[in-house]
Formats: C-alpha cells, structure tokens, sequence
C-alpha cells in the first residue's frame, strides 16, 4: 500500500513546559460500511485504503462466500460520511448471507461487536489442513522483512499490520489498518483475489490474539499464526481445536509456541517449487 492513508496535524509536547506545536502525523479513521444486495450488514471503522481486499477478506472470514469468485461485483462508493463498500453476491450465497446476517457498528479494534448470540462468539473454527514445518529461523526472518514494509506505521506508529509469509517468496502481502481485525481482513482478501493458498505459509500479526483473529485465520485455512504480542487463553482453546500453530510473544530474541509445536522444526525444509 503506498497511498498514505494519514494526515499530518500540529501536536503541542508538554514536558514540564508548554513547547512550540510541531508536525504529527496521524492515520485517517473512516467509517466503512459493506452492503449485499443493497443492504448494510456492517459497519466498521478503519483505514480507507485497500478496500476491495477488505471486502472480499470480510466475507469469507464472516463465512458468507466460500471464494473471492462468489461476489459478482464490487463498487466502493464515497459518501459524506463515509464509504459504502456494496457487494453483489452469486446467488448460491444469498441463503449463506441470510444465516449470517447481523447488524453491527464495529469501534476500532472490535471484532465480536454486534453479534446475537453467546455461542457465535465462541463459534469453533474450521479444522486447518496439514502443512510444512516452520523453523525459528524462518519465523525469525519473517519478522525481520515485515518490519520495514509497515508503511503506514513507520510515519504514525498507531497502525497494526497482518502479512503472509512464502518460504520460496518471503513476505508476498501486507496491509495495514487502525483495526487488527481489519487488517486480517485486508490480508485474507488480498490472498483471495491473488489466488494465494494460506496454507503454504505463515500468517503473522503486529497485534495481540484474541479469539476472533484465531477465527478468521482459520477461515482461510491459515495452519500457522504468528503474533508479536500475547494470545488470550481462549485464543488458545481455539486454535488448539482447529490444529493451528499459535506462535506468540514473538520477538528478534525468541518467540513462544501455545500450540501446535510439531510444525516447529529445528532447521528450514527444503522447498520445492
């Protein structure tokens, strides 16, 4: 992403005396609402940009397409208060839409907000596919290459970041946003519309892992999650269930396994392409 989805604004630094305002930059917040047949299932704040991967990514982690290739259009439309991100849908996923339909107004940062039921928020997760073993090493290269690609949050330093990790490509994609669940979103549908298999590599977040990111990741049949700060405990039941590997707490000095821990190998297979 290379659009910069932030505004610069003056900030006043006080440090035991009021100092002369200086330049600050800071991320754009938006609200986004998507629509299926002419109707708002949603409404979230987040970052305006990628916002076709959003869509697409937000439908298949909500369950209500199978593939990218179930919207039949998109159309991201401007409003005076907002982006209207209107989805048709093949029509074998109305009655998908028609089950899973909710209404919510999602704050930053909230992924659970709005649903009707205590056992949707605790919905098991699909059963992730058998994959390749990764090693320390190659989660620690991942974190070193996602670093430098967080454009947005190396100029505001108040952004997350969701990317996926190829052990024959490196970092493929990333996207950034003001709300982790959003940028897992952005990341799931960037994969979708590139054709991308989850399951050849890594997830990895700039965030904390609660139970709705382990949700979607295994959405989209992601078998490896890796996290930069710590998972809830439910989290962890969670991706236990779906045969996830939950990498967490990761750091340049070392990482923590939660579950998993057989697709953590001593050294790097070898890849064939």
């Amino acid at each position: 992403m290379t659009t910069p989805y932030h505004r610069t604004l003056p900030a006043t630094f006080r440090h035991g005396a009021r100092v002369p305002a200086i330049p600050r930059d800071i991320p754009e917040e938006t609200p986004l609402a998507l629509t299926f047949a002419r109707e708002t299932y949603a409404v979230m704040m987040g970052t305006p940009g990628d916002l076709a991967d959003f869509a697409v990514g937000f439908a298949l982690t909500e369950g209500i397409i199978a593939t990218a290739g179930e919207i039949a259009s998109i159309e991201v439309l401007n409003h005076a208060h907002g982006i209207e991100l209107r989805m048709d849908l093949a029509d074998s996923r109305i009655a998908a839409l028609t089950k899973r339909r909710r209404r919510l107004a999602g704050p930053t940062g909230c992924g659970l907000c709005g649903i009707d039921s205590l056992a949707e928020a605790a919905r098991s997760p699909p059963r992730v596919p058998h994959s390749r073993g990764v090693s320390p090493e190659e989660i620690a290269q991942a974190l070193r290459a996602m670093e430098p690609l967080q454009a947005q949050n190396a100029a505001t330093h108040a952004v997350h970041a969701a990317a996926f990790w190829h052990p024959a490509e490196g970092i493929v994609a990333l996207r950034e946003d003001v709300g982790r669940h959003n940028a897992l979103d952005k990341l799931a549908g960037a994969l979708a519309r590139a054709g991308r298999d989850a399951a050849e590599g890594m997830v990895l977040l700039t965030s904390r892992v609660s139970i709705e990111m382990v949700q979607k990741a295994a959405m989209i049949a992601a078998p490896v999650l890796v996290a930069v700060s710590a998972p809830t405990a439910h989290a962890v039941q969670l991706a236990e269930a779906a045969g996830m590997t939950l990498v967490a707490v990761a750091r340049r000095d070392g990482f923590e396994v939660f579950c998993g821990a057989e697709r953590i190998t001593a050294e790097a297979a070898a890849h064939v392409a």
